[in-house]
C-alpha cells in the first residue's frame, strides 16, 4: 500500500520555510541565514520532538544542504505530480544529504519518517522555484549546487543500509 504525499502541507512547509529563509537573508548579514540553520539543527538534535509543533523548521534547517541528484529529480517530480509518499528504499538513495546533517536526519526519522520525506519534497518544490530566472533575481541559494559533502547513491563508498 502506497501512503500519499499531502501536497498541501508539503505547500505550507514550502511557504513557512521560505518565509523563515526570506528574513534571514540580508546583503547586511551574509552569514545570517547560515547560522540561523546551524542552530535550529542544533536544537533538533537536541530535541527533535519540537517537530510536533514547528514542522517547517526541518526544512528551513536542511535548506541549502540537500542534493536531488539529476537521476532522480524525474522521480521526485512524479512523486509530487501523483502524490505519492517513496517508500523509504526508494527515499534514502533519491536525497543527497550533507554529511553532517546525517545525524539529524537520523533523529527526525525517529520522531516522522513522513516528515522527513514530506520536508524533502519541499525542498525539492523550493528547488524548481529557484531554478525560475525571478527566484535568482530574488537572491535565493541553488539547492542543487555540487559538492563533495553529500553522499547519495552513486557514490559507492557509501552503503545506506549501514547509514541509516
Amino acid at each position: 500500500m502506497t501512503d500519499q504525499l499531502d501536497l498541501n502541507y508539503v505547500n505550507q512547509l514550502k511557504l513557512d520555510a521560505l518565509e523563515n529563509i526570506e528574513s534571514y537573508q540580508d546583503p547586511d548579514t551574509p552569514d545570517a541565514l547560515a547560522q540561523y540553520t546551524n542552530q535550529m539543527k542544533k536544537a533538533l538534535l537536541a530535541d527533535a520532538q519540537m517537530l510536533n509543533s514547528l514542522p517547517e523548521y526541518l526544512t528551513v534547517a536542511l535548506y541549502g544542504n540537500v542534493r536531488f541528484p539529476e537521476q532522480v529529480q524525474l522521480k521526485w517530480q512524479d512523486w509530487i505530480d501523483n502524490n505519492t509518499m517513496p517508500t523509504w528504499d526508494e527515499f534514502k538513495v533519491s536525497v543527497a544529504f550533507n554529511n553532517e546533517d546525517i545525524a539529524l536526519v537520523k533523529a527526525v526519522k525517529e520522531v516522522s519518517e513522513s516528515l522527513l520525506k514530506q520536508s524533502c519534497a519541499a525542498l525539492f518544490l523550493l528547488m524548481i522555484a529557484n531554478s525560475k530566472p525571478t527566484a535568482k533575481k530574488e537572491g535565493l541559494e541553488d539547492l542543487n549546487e555540487d559538492s563533495n559533502d553529500y553522499r547519495d547513491e552513486y557514490q559507492d563508498q557509501y552503503d545506506y543500509d549501514e547509514e541509516y
